[in-house]
């Protein structure tokens, strides 16, 4: 063969090469790889736990994602992240998709696409009672513990810009500096934080919610940027649990007035953008 014709069938091979790498997709490795890899805290309970018994994870936000390995049909993996490391993981295809906790805003547009809304709560503070704080404006100058990577920093910061922010890991590991009187406030989503409270028992006159919400903050599940065959499976399969009743069924088993959580209705649904 001449070497011009030779050159040409090696860039027609290649270029062809090209297009089926660019019609591959995260949803076709998925299937072929016969699991979706979710990365979950793990530590933020009842959206994602250790079950202490069986030492697997449990939760209102593993509960929806295995719906989402269902509709595929695979199995699915649960991987622990850190709240700092949630993007990150994502990106570097650790994980396929990320449930854990994630909020949903347009900075964070920029780096990874969302499905539609899965939980909307609200920020608070708690604060030891002998601070003598009873509002937002008494924590200026004050320090306030919370968690390191996630929106609760900066948005106690915009509602109060003196605040001395200190982060932690973990949410356990803030709440315990609380509870050792390393700061007078905690910050947390609002269903996290109540939780919290609701555990302390009798301590809980230790401690006050202040009742302004320093932000909303609607949750979703993280994906790579432009997989939109997967996108379309993980909305499909949450619009499909609300159409059906099963997601009101998903959010009363973990948050109901029968968990420590107590919430009595459910005030969102895992139908839309809530941005």
């Amino acid at each position: 063969m001449k070497p011009r014709k030779l050159l040409a069938l090696l860039g027609a091979t290649l270029i062809g090469l090209g297009a089926v790498s660019a019609q591959a997709d995260q949803l076709d490795d998925i299937k072929k790889n016969g699991e979706l890899v979710v990365g979950v805290l793990g530590t933020d309970e009842p959206a994602t736990f250790i079950d202490p018994k069986t030492r697997e994870f449990i939760g209102y936000e593993v509960d929806l994602a295995k719906a989402v390995a269902d509709k595929i049909g695979v199995k699915a993996r649960f991987k622990q992240v850190a709240v700092a490391a949630r993007i990150p993981e994502l990106q570097q295809k650790h994980v396929d998709i990320i449930a854990a906790g994630l909020t949903h805003n347009k900075e964070r547009e920029a780096q990874i696409d969302f499905s539609v809304t899965t939980f909307v709560t609200g920020q608070k503070a708690l604060v030891r009672s002998d601070s003598g704080i009873t509002d937002l404006a008494g924590l200026a100058g004050k320090k306030v513990l919370t968690i390191r990577g996630g929106t609760q920093e900066p948005n106690i910061r915009k509602a109060v810009p003196d605040v001395n922010v200190v982060t932690f890991d973990t949410s356990q590991q803030a709440f315990l500096a609380l509870q050792q009187g390393k700061g007078v406030g905690y910050v947390d989503d609002e269903a996290a934080l109540l939780r919290v409270y609701a555990k302390l028992g009798p301590k809980q006159k230790d401690f006050v919610v202040l009742k302004p919400s320093i932000s909303e903050e609607p949750l979703a599940f993280g994906l790579r940027k432009g997989e939109a065959g997967l996108k379309k499976v993980v909305d499909d399969t949450l619009r499909e649990l609300e159409a059906s009743g099963q997601a009101e069924k998903i959010f009363f088993k973990w948050y109901g007035p029968n968990t420590k959580s107590q919430f009595s209705t459910r005030s969102f649904k895992l139908e839309t953008d809530k941005i």
